[in-house]
């Protein structure tokens, strides 16, 4: 009992800090959803960062209750923790499975919205929002072309890369500390030449393992919490269902 007691106060203060770390975890897919959202079909992919968010909310008045049963074993707190804590484990399960689902699909929708809009492009100094959506994420992640630059040699949409009869990437595949480039494929120094697809499918997976292995870890730790609550229930049992 006195074990119990004291697993269950340092878990309290734990889950202010897994509260923290898990809504990180929920504001990175939101953010990344929120910054590349053209690139996805699906409008529900930043459900797994929004039930995050909201298990990292309802984490903090978990921490204050089990701090709270550790020091006074109060039956209506004991009872409002269990309900706390089942709640938090259906969120958390919810958001590892639907990040680890969306992962395969994201990865498909990706490269086949690159490739058209990389068809699509008109140049960089379109107005077209697919042509615009196409710079800033070159720019942003410093890639150029979907694999790597040649896809813009392969383009289907009209000549803009033909300059003078040279080949030319789009300007944001150039280099800042290059100022005078204009995306003439020589000198080949001054472009990125890692494609996109890639660099956008490591952050997808390094947000989606953070969110993965943060709600299995927090998801422990409730088991634990509510192991420890139930052998201190066990010592001061409910004599009738009020606490429901």
């Amino acid at each position: 009992r006195v074990f119990a007691r004291f697993l269950l106060l340092l878990l309290g203060f734990i889950f202010w800090g897994a509260a923290v770390a898990l809504a990180f975890g929920g504001v990175l897919v939101i953010l990344m959803y929120k910054n590349y959202g053209y690139l996805f079909l699906e409008y529900f992919l930043s459900l797994p960062g929004w039930l995050a968010v909201a298990a990292a909310l309802i984490l903090l008045p978990t921490g204050v209750l089990a701090v709270s049963v550790s020091a006074k074993c109060s039956r209506y707190q004991q009872g409002a923790l269990m309900y706390l804590l089942l709640v938090l484990l259906c969120l958390e399960v919810s958001s590892a499975v639907l990040a680890q689902f969306y992962t395969v699909r994201l990865a498909y929708e990706v490269k086949s919205t690159m490739g058209y809009l990389v068809d699509q492009y008109n140049g960089t100094h379109s107005q077209g929002a697919d042509s615009r959506a196409v710079d800033v994420v070159q720019r942003e992640l410093q890639c150029c072309g979907i694999e790597n630059y040649t896809d813009w040699l392969k383009a289907t949409s009209a000549s803009w890369h033909l300059h003078g009869g040279k080949a030319r990437v789009p300007e944001s595949c150039c280099k800042e500390k290059y100022p005078h480039c204009r995306g003439d494929v020589v000198p080949l120094e001054q472009l990125f030449q890692e494609g996109c697809l890639k660099k956008l499918e490591d952050s997808l997976r390094f947000v989606v393992l953070y969110m993965f292995w943060c709600c299995t870890v927090v998801g422990i730790l409730e088991l634990l919490a509510g192991v420890s609550n139930c052998i201190l229930m066990k010592y001061q049992p409910f004599h009738d269902l009020r606490f429901l």
